[in-house]
């Protein structure tokens, strides 16, 4: 049987972490699963958690006034679901819903925070693994942009 540290180990934002950052990180984990269309959460609602997606697919919308909800990206098994769990005011950026069931962990983010104000290694390695994983999302957000964009031209 796999243990927790193992399965997060697998996952890039956290490969080549040592044990003893592994066993802090599981230390705030939980298992959670959500139904297909069920919302994870909602722009501007606390962001308390993050998740990382071991089945299904997570949509992430920003809303429109005109257009309702429009999909910026679409994210599957091995993703890493949030940031603003990080990042103050710790308020959702978008919107995520489930596209399809998905399981997933949850890390509770102020348990995490708190373990990284303990030990700011371990702040500052998580820090550089959710800044790549930022300039990601925002780099497939402006693509997306772009391509929403010029269909509307």
């Amino acid at each position: 049987m796999e243990t927790l540290e193992g399965l997060l180990a697998e996952n890039p934002v956290f490969k080549d972490l040592d044990a003893e950052a592994l066993q802090a990180i599981a230390g705030c984990a939980s298992n959670v699963r959500f139904d297909a269309g069920q919302l994870i959460f909602r722009e501007g609602e606390d962001a308390n958690r993050f998740y990382v997606l071991r089945e299904g697919t997570v949509a992430l919308e920003v809303f429109h006034l005109e257009r309702g909800g429009v999909l910026l990206q679409e994210l599957t098994a091995g993703d890493v679901l949030g940031w603003s769990w990080l990042v103050p005011p710790y308020k959702w950026r978008f919107d995520a819903r489930c596209v399809t069931r998905v399981r997933a962990f949850a890390l509770d983010g102020a348990c995490l925070r708190g373990k990284c104000a303990q030990e700011p290694r371990l702040g500052y390695e998580l820090l550089k693994r959710f800044a790549m994983l930022l300039e990601t999302r925002l780099q497939a957000t402006r693509k997306q942009l772009l391509e929403t964009q010029s269909s509307y031209v």
